[in-house]
């Protein structure tokens, strides 16, 4: 697995992904609703600056996408993963490459993440790459008011 800039195909592609229950909460908006918005990655500018694609080494396939969104002295990432390939064990690999690529972005910067606090999966995955819980509290999602868990990257220098 390999970390590209996200092109618009592939863009494309992640908001025809759909999720069983309960994770169908993170599907995207439809394409032609997120180009009218300028929402996310379906922004050009957005796209260049947050979001990478994670393409199969030898076939160059999509298998997800990482963002990075820069905060004032952290990163904060976010992933998503093909619904096909969950419960594959491609997380935590995934998880890693977004860690790398913000620290090279950003050396000093703290490196965090919000989850569903219900989502014990992608909870373990985040785990196994070096993350812990460290605050709790409720946002508002497009999906409504939820629960969650700040998590924060321990490297080797803490």
């Amino acid at each position: 697995m390999q970390l590209y800039s996200m092109t618009e195909q592939e863009a494309k592609a992640v908001t025809e992904w759909q999720y069983p229950p309960p994770y169908d909460v993170y599907r995207w908006p439809a394409w032609d609703d997120m180009l009218r918005e300028g929402r996310e990655f379906a922004d050009p500018d957005i796209r260049a600056a947050q979001y990478l694609s994670v393409l199969d080494s030898r076939d160059r396939s999509l298998i997800g996408y990482v963002q990075l969104f820069p905060l004032d002295r952290a990163i904060r990432i976010g992933i998503g993963l093909r619904p096909d390939l969950c419960d594959r064990g491609l997380g935590t690999p995934i998880i890693k490459l977004a860690v790398a690529e913000a620290a090279r972005r950003q050396p000093e910067a703290e490196i965090d993440l919000e989850v569903e606090q219900w989502n014990k999966r992608a909870i373990r995955a985040y785990e196994k790459a070096g993350f812990t819980i460290t605050d709790e509290y409720v946002r508002r999602a497009t999906h409504g008011p939820v629960q969650l868990y700040c998590m924060v990257w321990h490297n080797a220098r803490d």
